[in-house]
């Protein structure tokens, strides 16, 4: 547990390394199959298998699962006689549910690429199952131009106070600026783990600050929450979906597309995470004219807010993979981190790895979050992934937070504290019983 709060706390810290190239010598044996957790990833990725493939002879299958299905997915896939040689473990949940599945990675030359130990997540016993392959950050990306235009900068929001009186301002003069102030905040499964997954994390690292001790020493669901900081977590999350350019009643219908939105200027703020840039670019935006700023919640002493920095992406090796398919996965590890070109390609796609020889991230996300740090800003760490039971814990909050969109109540609004407070303790006791 200690080791996975390292993990927890690390202090995101772009670092610059060499590129250097590593091909494995003697003759193709094996295969790999990768079920990939990030569908925003999948085009680069099934590239760099193609180049692999070429240049070694060893076959590379990339399945990417659809956003919100991977666990589905995953159980499936692990049923069939050719299942995934690698895949994701990313939390002490899962370690609990896939362990006994993951080779230990300890001693293996991935492992020995690592530039950290901050990213590994460790069984009861000890085996290292799983090793981070990147990590992140998320908060809200800003429109620099379009805040401009509207008369503000991005140094104008130091805290909720600050953000709520421009965001309010921007949808009172929407007609005549031309856009809005925050993207759709839609419920379906592409848009929810926004909010389920990340916004609600305010809640849970607030907590964990009160009581650092507590939460280092729980089990691998962590202390029971006790919803202080609901009513934080409710006003950001208000102030989102009342000035969103779309109607809140709206949301649980999906069918709306964010990133679009934000892209073609409808409107100044969109909450999302660091490995938007690539979508965003693709799009067409400039990503110089993009900020990202942290979750203000009215939180005291805010003003030194950082973003949300960590990771949930952790490669597992399945264990129970023939000899030729393990060593053949871990030799296509490698190269990707330690080629230039392949480590090029999977930076641009996942962000920072934490890998000795990687390329060094372009993202501005990522150097903005390690410009907070250094202005003397605190990471709030990625308590979420802490969360039990993830998508039974998560469906009953995206409902709860469906039933208040339709009728902002207080009634369901104490629906919503239910589903993420309560059922935290109902889901731990699901799994563990």
């Amino acid at each position: 547990m200690k080791k996975l709060f390292a993990m927890l706390l690390a202090l995101v810290m772009v670092l610059s390394f060499a590129a250097c190239g590593n091909e494995p010598e003697g003759e193709a044996t094996g295969s790999v199959y990768w079920l990939n957790f990030k569908p925003e990833s999948d085009e680069v990725l099934k590239e760099l298998a193609a180049k692999y493939t070429e240049e070694t002879g060893v076959p590379v299958e990339i399945l990417t699962a659809a956003s919100g299905t991977y666990n589905e997915t995953l159980t499936a896939e692990m049923d069939k006689s050719k299942a995934p040689t690698i895949f994701v473990v990313g939390n002490q949940a899962a370690v609990e549910t896939w362990g006994d599945y993951c080779l230990d990675l300890t001693g293996t030359a991935i492992e020995a690429e690592l530039n950290t130990d901050a990213y590994k997540l460790y069984d009861a016993d000890g085996k290292l199952c799983s090793i981070g392959y990147c990590y992140e950050c998320y908060g809200i990306i800003v429109n620099n131009a379009l805040l401009n235009e509207a008369g503000y900068d991005v140094s104008d929001i130091t805290n909720f106070e600050s953000l709520k009186a421009i965001a309010e301002d921007i949808t009172a003069r929407s007609a005549e600026l031309g856009f809005g102030a925050f993207t759709s905040n839609a419920m379906d499964a592409s848009s929810s783990w926004r909010y389920t997954g990340h916004m609600i994390n305010l809640e849970y690292y607030y907590e964990y600050v009160d009581d650092t001790a507590a939460w280092a020493e729980g089990t691998a669901a962590a202390p029971a929450l006790t919803g202080k900081y609901m009513d934080n977590f409710k006003a950001l999350y208000d102030l989102a979906v009342v000035n969103s350019i779309v109607d809140r009643k709206e949301l649980a219908n999906g069918g709306f597309d964010a990133q679009a939105e934000f892209a073609e200027g409808k409107a100044v703020f969109y909450v999302q995470g660091s490995w938007e840039a690539g979508g965003l670019e693709g799009k067409g935006m400039d990503l110089s004219n993009l900020s990202m700023i942290p979750y203000y919640c009215g939180v005291e002493g805010e003003e030194k807010a950082g973003l949300n920095c960590g990771t949930e992406n952790y490669w597992a090796i399945n264990g129970n993979a023939s000899e030729e398919d393990i060593q053949a996965t871990i030799d296509f590890m490698v190269w990707l981190v330690t080629d230039a070109e392949a480590s090029e390609a999977a930076v641009g796609t996942f962000g920072v790895m934490p890998y000795k020889a990687a390329a060094v991230s372009t993202n501005p996300f990522l150097a903005q979050a390690n410009a907070y740090l250094g202005d003397g800003c605190y990471n709030m760490a990625w308590i979420t992934n802490f969360q039990p039971n993830v998508d039974a814990y998560r469906a009953t909050a995206v409902a709860a937070l469906n039933a208040y969109n339709a009728d902002p109540s207080d009634a369901n609004w104490a629906t919503v504290v239910t589903a993420f407070i309560d059922g935290w303790a109902v889901q731990y006791q699901a799994v563990n019983g």
